[in-house]
């Protein structure tokens, strides 16, 4: 069967590693039936807005996406395309797995973590009141009445929402996933010493979800020291269950302990849809280049194939890559600067060997 999925190229470097993605998922026999839709600075160009409905309208229809970067401007501008595509499909559940490969650079060479990142709460819920403004200075006056703590007016604010069915899903989702996957942990990271009542409710929760999965080791560890642990014994850790502001920072962290965001995969999971996208950024000053490396959104691909069933393609694809890096023959000048291929060169290359094996 051919399979529908909505294909968001992205903008910068999005569509040069979405060909060479498309190439190395069309190499294992699977067969795709690719939906294009537009996302990022470029639809912003053509249709006046950063996300058009039809792109949203293809991933509801479809209930698979997979997407190139997109730029989001710093400071000013529109809000992140990623995180409103998350908010807009209730795509709750980022899941970002961390495992090392021979051939790319790393300080250390045994991780095999998942990440497990909740995606709609938090900081992130876009709840924001700009400094100085009419609305903001309300907040300010209310919140100082209530909190009986002086809030200067010169303050922008964020607000920082934490559910109890959001909590319970996320916390859920991670132990499932352990299950199916066969990981044997999971470990709750928070703040809940400091906040009480946003990151106490996400642990006391989490707490109540482990109860219900006896066959899995559950620990919890505060975010600080959860940074360090990574670094210095990471091996005792295995799968870790996040609110949305921590796993954005950890789940990069991770990603640097396997050598950096250009080999990281991603997913987003929603109980109506999933949307897989590479991690790392738009890169425009490498645009049209033919010269970044495709492995992140290639493994992301891998993961949209074990979202699908096709599990022997996407064990393929993972073989693919690794066998490829770790000759470092055919690999982009990050994984080796004395005989750099193209972005096409290195997925023709994983692409054969996908055929090959």
């Amino acid at each position: 069967m051919a399979y529908p999925v909505t294909l968001i190229p992205g903008d910068g470097i999005g569509p040069e590693i979405t060909r060479a993605m498309v190439e190395v998922l069309e190499a294992t026999g699977v067969e795709f039936i690719w939906d294009q839709q537009e996302a990022g600075i470029d639809a912003l160009t053509e249709f006046g807005t950063p996300l058009p409905e039809a792109t949203l309208e293809s991933v509801r229809k479809t209930g698979v996406g997979i997407k190139g970067p997109t730029t989001t401007p710093v400071g000013t501008g529109f809000r992140s395309v990623n995180v409103a595509l998350r908010l807009k499909l209730d795509l709750y559940a980022n899941v970002r797995p961390a495992r090392s490969m021979v051939g790319v650079k790393s300080r250390f060479s045994d991780i095999d973590l998942v990440i497990v990142r909740e995606n709609t709460e938090d900081l992130y819920a876009g709840i924001e009141f700009e400094r100085g403004k009419p609305a903001t200075l309300e907040v300010i006056e209310h919140l100082s009445r209530a909190a009986g703590k002086t809030i200067s007016p010169e303050a922008g604010i964020s607000i920082k929402p934490f559910t109890p069915a959001a909590c319970e899903r996320i916390v859920r989702f991670a132990f499932e996933y352990s299950r199916k996957n066969k990981r044997r942990k999971v470990t709750a990271v928070h703040k809940a010493n400091i906040m009480k009542y946003t990151d106490g409710l996400y642990l006391e929760i989490a707490r109540a979800v482990a109860q219900d999965y006896p066959d899995i080791e559950f620990e919890d560890r505060i975010v600080d020291n959860m940074c360090m642990q990574l670094v210095q014994k990471p091996e005792l850790y295995d799968v870790l269950v996040l609110p949305n502001l921590y796993g954005d920072i950890i789940s990069d962290l991770t990603a640097g302990l396997i050598g950096g965001l250009g080999v990281a995969p991603g997913a987003n999971m929603g109980d109506q849809a999933a949307l897989f996208e590479a991690i790392h950024g738009s890169a425009p000053k490498y645009a049209g280049q033919d010269k970044v490396n495709p492995t992140a959104l290639i493994l992301t691909g891998a993961l949209m194939l074990r979202h699908l069933g096709e599990l022997a393609a996407a064990e393929k694809v993972e073989t693919a890559v690794a066998d490829v890096i770790r000759e470092g023959k055919t690999v982009t000048y990050d994984l080796a600067p004395q005989i750099p291929v193209g972005t096409q060169a290195m997925a023709q290359a994983i692409a054969e060997r996908v055929q090959s094996l």
